[in-house]
């Protein structure tokens, strides 16, 4: 059984009690679901899910938590409002950046200070590629990429995730200062990673990819994508709680664009607000990415700002709690202009 929240409402002001329920403790609100089941697939008001079992009952209630807020250090990080996490990449390969920023801390850290000032909650530093065809960097090489990046940006105050697979590397990353580990493998590429970041009791962002032990690319044939990548999640977070990590400190990300077809990576999207049945927050990684270039007469990566924009608002509308992007500034301004239209429907 899985639940899909649909009938998003504008404000519950004027709604009777009972009739609409609030998304994950953020600023949407819906009044139904599509249930599916069995390959079946019908609509039920949210007022009717007391009737449907307590999976049903289970998945309802996860749905509407509100999510814990991640306090780390001096810094908090609340899941009341989207937030977004700006991409700094320091690897010669790049799909994004061509090696922009690599061999250069001091002018990386300068531009994810930038990304801070615009309004980043927080930076991702990645160190290795992980576009399809990438070249595997070496774990030493990696920590030398971004060990400089991280040291300066927690010594300025901001909020860093370490985006690796590798156990040595976040190590390393977590000692230099960074708060965050996101990994593409889900804890699943290293069999040290689980450990390591059970050990720091941080918070670890846990991505589907169809086969995470050779880079997450591989193709897999789906008979339902959306249910599927989402019970892989569900028993991946599972796994990873019994290995030692709260479930408080989880973040799940879909994966769009690792090893799923142009169809498939929009069924996704449009049915994001069903990964909310996971319980946890909910990262989208959608910034540049070869869909969008599908989409716009090949738009080189270059020329997907529009696009970026679009897939992120998709996820704020879907209640998506973090945005990993690129394009800080821009995404920050159109978050801010969908939070003043929210905030006036709110209060009538």
């Amino acid at each position: 059984m899985h639940l899909l929240p649909t009938q998003f409402v504008a404000s519950p002001v004027r709604h009777p009690d009972g009739v609409v329920a609030r998304l994950a403790g953020g600023m949407q609100w819906f009044a139904a679901y599509d249930l599916r089941e069995g390959g079946m697939l019908r609509s039920v008001p949210v007022a009717d899910v007391a009737t449907l079992g307590p999976r049903a009952q289970q998945l309802h209630a996860r749905i509407t938590a509100p999510r814990p807020q991640l306090l780390l250090g001096q810094r908090v990080l609340r899941f009341d409002q989207p937030l977004v996490a700006g991409i700094l990449n320091v690897t010669p390969d790049s799909f994004s950046d061509g090696g922009e920023h690599t061999g250069d801390p001091a002018g990386a850290a300068g531009v994810g200070t930038d990304m801070l000032a615009a309004g980043a909650a927080l930076v991702d530093v990645g160190g290795e590629s992980t576009r399809p065809g990438a070249t595997a960097v070496w774990e030493g090489d990696e920590i030398a990429h971004v060990l400089p990046v991280i040291e300066r940006l927690a010594r300025g105050g901001g909020v860093v995730s370490i985006d690796t697979r590798k156990a040595a590397v976040m190590e390393e990353a977590l000692g230099a200062g960074a708060a965050i580990v996101n990994d593409v493998s889900a804890l699943s590429w290293d069999e040290r990673a689980l450990e390591v970041v059970a050990k720091a009791g941080c918070p670890v962002v846990l991505m589907h990819s169809p086969d995470p032990k050779t880079g997450g690319h591989g193709r897999v044939a789906y008979g339902d994508v959306v249910t599927e990548v989402f019970d892989w999640l569900d028993a991946r977070i599972d796994a990873v709680v019994a290995g030692g990590v709260d479930r408080t400190r989880i973040i799940a990300d879909p994966g769009i664009g690792f090893g799923k077809t142009l169809a498939e990576n929009l069924q996704l999207l449009n049915a994001l607000p069903l990964f909310h049945g996971l319980g946890v927050p909910l990262m989208l990684g959608a910034s540049r990415k070869r869909l969008i270039g599908a989409l716009s007469n090949e738009a080189p990566v270059a020329e997907r700002l529009g696009g970026s924009v679009a897939l992120a608002m998709k996820g704020v509308e879907a209640g998506v709690q973090l945005l990993r992007v690129h394009d800080v500034a821009a995404t920050v301004q159109a978050v801010r202009v969908w939070r003043g239209l929210r905030d006036q429907a709110l209060v009538g």
